[in-house]
């Protein structure tokens, strides 16, 4: 119990050191803004050159959809990936201190890298929907069943995200400078969590290898179960599909840091 204080604490400490950023949040509002109107003009632009399909997400739906990227930017695990914080520790040889602290040290950067996407998340999908939802066409879940559902869904999104970002960044125990990885990891989930283009949108014979990889739980599947698009009963499938892939994604970074700190040299201590 007193364990789990502790990890709490670091996760309010964080949170809480993270909520004073206000200016860079208001700056990346007004970015995600401008470039999820860009998107909405885009996604328009498609559907209305092809009156003729049958989309599989109507437009207004995929206009939501696009809003609700822009408002949950900020949970991706690319957008502090690796923690520029964890990466100086190990660059200096000041994990170390890390170490000398009675606490599992996955678990200590498990609660970090979750305060690190919630915190910002916080600050600006508000005022997305605050903005979005009466002037930019974005809508509201069609029942209290659809928000319930999605709500669920965002939360398991919440710990899936912060277990692959703890699970990257634990790599930084074998590349110590990280900037592969941090090149790599974006392009990947931007494309497959259903960031860039809702998922329904790509091919046919793209779908089972996009349901089966961990991204959908981080994007497409709670955005989808907010529009109504996969039924409130779906959920259980969904967060299922989400704690599997949470639990693959904590016990292979909790096999990175054993393994890597058995090799862990701290030069010039």
């Amino acid at each position: 119990m007193s364990a789990l204080l502790a990890y709490g604490a670091v996760f309010r400490a964080r949170f809480r050191a993270l909520l004073q950023y206000r200016a860079a949040a208001a700056a990346g509002f007004g970015t995600q803004l401008f470039w999820g109107l860009i998107k909405v003009m885009v996604l328009e632009a498609f559907y209305a050159n092809a009156p003729g399909a049958r989309p599989p997400m109507a437009l207004g739906q995929a206009i939501t959809y696009t809003w609700l990227g822009q408002a949950f930017f900020q949970l991706m695990p690319f957008s502090t990936n690796p923690d520029p914080e964890v990466r100086e520790l190990i660059r200096t040889g000041a994990v170390g201190y890390e170490l000398s602290r009675p606490l599992d040290l996955h678990t200590l950067w498990l609660a970090r890298a979750l305060a690190a996407r919630v915190a910002p998340t916080v600050l600006r999908a508000i005022p997305m929907f605050a903005v979005a939802v009466p002037l930019l066409g974005m809508s509201l879940p069609p029942s209290l069943a659809a928000a319930g559902a999605w709500a669920a869904a965002m939360v398991f999104a919440a710990a899936l995200v912060a277990a692959f970002a703890t699970a990257v960044t634990s790599t930084m125990l074998w590349t110590t400078s990280g900037d592969g990885i941090a090149r790599i990891v974006p392009s990947l989930v931007l494309i497959a969590s259903g960031m860039v283009v809702p998922l329904p949108l790509f091919p046919s014979w793209m779908q089972p290898w996009l349901d089966a990889l961990p991204f959908r739980g981080m994007v497409d599947a709670p955005f989808r179960l907010y529009l109504g698009h996969l039924p409130a009963g779906a959920l259980p499938g969904v967060l299922l599909h989400q704690a599997l892939w949470t639990a693959a994604f904590v016990a292979l970074g909790r096999a990175m840091v054993a393994r890597g700190l058995r090799r862990l040299v701290a030069q010039g201590g």
